[in-house]
């Protein structure tokens, strides 16, 4: 998978700003995209026309438990959230709904990767590229049965 980043520079990154409350009665996927990150930056759509990852410091993904903000990032675009850490809520939504690959970073990939820097990331070997400074991270490898149901493509088609 090879995009550039739209980096938040903030730890805590809530549900409630990647979808605000008063979206959550809409169920058409394509309304419910219209409206991410719309609590928190008002330009991610033209934003997110150029990239599809996101890189943000710890926590992303915390406050209620909706699904419907895995599904406003993915539906915008988003196929990745790189973070230093999520909200396991957000991450097993991200995953069993199949909805986009939360890759957990270290420290310093997080520090030096920078807002449009392009990356391919390959998650057999759990490294990331930065192509624009050739610079190359470790990511933290999925679990076992993560990974399953990543490569099944969601909690509902996985067999065990």
């Amino acid at each position: 998978m090879k995009s550039s980043v739209i980096k938040y520079d903030k730890d805590n990154i809530d549900t409630d700003v990647i979808l605000p409350g008063q979206y959550l009665k809409l169920h058409d996927y394509a309304e419910i995209a219209k409206h991410a990150m719309e609590g928190i930056d008002k330009n991610f759509h033209s934003k997110v026309k150029n990239a599809e990852f996101i890189v943000a410091g710890k926590n992303f993904g915390c406050g209620s438990s909706r699904e419907h903000a895995t599904i406003a990032l993915s539906q915008s675009g988003i196929k990745a959230v790189l973070a230093v850490s999520f909200a396991r809520i957000f991450y097993r939504n991200a995953v069993d709904g199949a909805f986009l690959l939360p890759i957990e970073i270290d420290e310093n990939a997080y520090k030096n990767i920078s807002d449009k820097d392009e990356l391919e990331i390959n998650t057999e070997k759990n490294k990331i590229n930065n192509l624009t400074k050739e610079q190359v991270y470790s990511m933290k490898p999925f679990p076992e049965l993560i990974k399953k149901i990543i490569d099944a493509g969601g909690l509902f088609n996985y067999k065990p």
